[in-house]
């Protein structure tokens, strides 16, 4: 047995290594995302120390994510090119972003409509990347059976990364302040930059051919094809719907660590950390679940425990209970993304692969600056524990209404294929 075999067979769950391209790809996203996160909580820290508001913060992540209502577009265009050389360009795009956060900020220029206008600039690179990352997933791997397994990958070091990157951010905004943080999320952009260039694809990926129809038109078409195809319908509106009540949690976490918590940027750091660390050990469990069957029972089960934890997270007064149920609504929330994210893939066909990781990606990323936004506003009125209480409750109903939906096989019904059962 090769030494790379006898790895894979000892570690199932990272078998997807052995293929050159996603190794490549692992690494350098994994370095990137580390940067990512510490830019991400200093931008949070120091938006709330210029403005001493939650609701700026809300503000900050709506300009953040309001451009992902393009995202269907970048799906078509997506479907259309090469995924690899548009991974390229966004992430050149980002380099320049936090070059720029990092300068403002070490002269002393820095104002919070300068990050608000840098968020929305991110927001709009971010709307070809997201959905770009996750349709390029499938031309990685030579082997269609592993694709849930790289998902899981991903997602899990997504998470690893929101475990280290806030814990280093928190110590660095302490001792160097926040532009050392955007400096060191610019460099780490070069690494996955490095890793694409370095990639040996096959062949340069055909796009089908789409016999002349404009955009408009295939623009419909994906919409149609989300719409009616049931399956795919109901997980994203489950998933919209706790973006929209839940994951605006995180915008709070500022004003918990100074007003509940009495902390600063360390704090702030272990309390985003806690949360990726449940995430990391929800995506490293489902990466060794194999049989896709499970995942609707799990979908649901995962959005329960979501929205349990977060009404505890609400009472918690001490930093020694919130931690445990934030990193349990972590778990949660990104088991809960992983799975859905699983279960698209497999269903999906592949030349609408990118406009349907788009309207997949803007579940969450569309429906979460709006529910930031409210967060922000309530809790400035009621506190951010209650606002928080509030979240939770929803989550819990829209997951109650929908759970029988969505945890059993459900009929797919496809515009060119008629209803055909197709259990996930």
């Amino acid at each position: 047995m090769s030494g790379r075999m006898a790895f894979v067979h000892s570690f199932p769950m990272l078998r997807s290594l052995r293929y050159r391209n996603y190794r490549l790809y692992f690494i350098g996203q994994g370095i990137s995302l580390i940067g990512s996160w510490m830019q991400q909580v200093a931008m949070s820290w120091l938006v709330y120390r210029l403005g001493n508001s939650a609701f700026l913060l809300g503000v900050v992540v709506f300009a953040h994510q309001m451009p992902s209502f393009i995202m269907p577009l970048a799906g078509v265009i997506l479907d259309r090119v090469n995924r690899r050389n548009i991974l390229l360009a966004t992430q050149a795009l980002a380099l320049i972003q936090a070059l720029t956060m990092a300068l403002l900020s070490y002269t002393g220029l820095v104002a919070v409509w300068h990050i608000i206008g840098l968020s929305l600039f991110i927001g709009l690179v971010n709307a070809f990347d997201m959905p770009g990352r996750q349709s390029f997933a499938v031309e990685m791997v030579e082997n269609k059976e592993d694709l849930g397994n790289v998902i899981a990958l991903n997602s899990s070091q997504f998470n690893a990364a929101r475990l280290i990157g806030p814990a280093i951010a928190g110590l660095v905004i302490a001792h160097f302040g926040e532009a050392t943080c955007f400096l060191l999320n610019a460099a780490s952009f070069a690494a996955v930059i490095v890793a694409l260039l370095a990639m040996r694809l096959p062949s340069p990926r055909t796009p089908p051919n789409h016999h002349g129809a404009g955009l408009l038109t295939e623009l419909k078409t994906g919409f149609s094809y989300v719409k009616n195809t049931v399956a795919i319908r109901r997980i994203l509106l489950l998933t919209s719907w706790l973006s929209l009540v839940g994951v605006p949690f995180w915008i709070l976490m500022p004003v918990l660590t100074r007003e509940i918590f009495s902390g600063g940027p360390r704090t702030l750091g272990f309390l985003s950390s806690s949360i990726g660390l449940g995430a990391l050990v929800g995506t490293l469990a489902l990466a060794t679940v194999k049989n896709t069957a499970h995942h609707g029972k799990i979908i649901v089960g995962a959005a329960v425990l979501f929205s349990a934890s977060l009404a505890g997270f609400s009472f918690a007064r001490t930093l020694w209970l919130a931690l445990p149920l934030a990193a349990m609504a972590g778990f949660g929330m990104i088991t809960h993304l992983a799975a859905v994210n699983t279960s698209l893939q497999v269903m999906v066909d592949d030349d609408k692969r990118g406009r349907v990781m788009s309207y997949y990606t803007m579940s969450f990323t569309v429906t979460t600056p709006f529910g930031s936004l409210a967060a922000g506003s309530i809790a400035q009125h009621i506190g951010a524990p209650t606002t928080i209480l509030i979240g939770a409750m929803c989550c819990m109903l829209g997951t109650t209404l929908l759970a029988r939906r969505i945890a059993f096989p459900v009929v797919v019904v496809q515009p060119d294929l008629g209803k055909q059962q197709k259990p996930f």
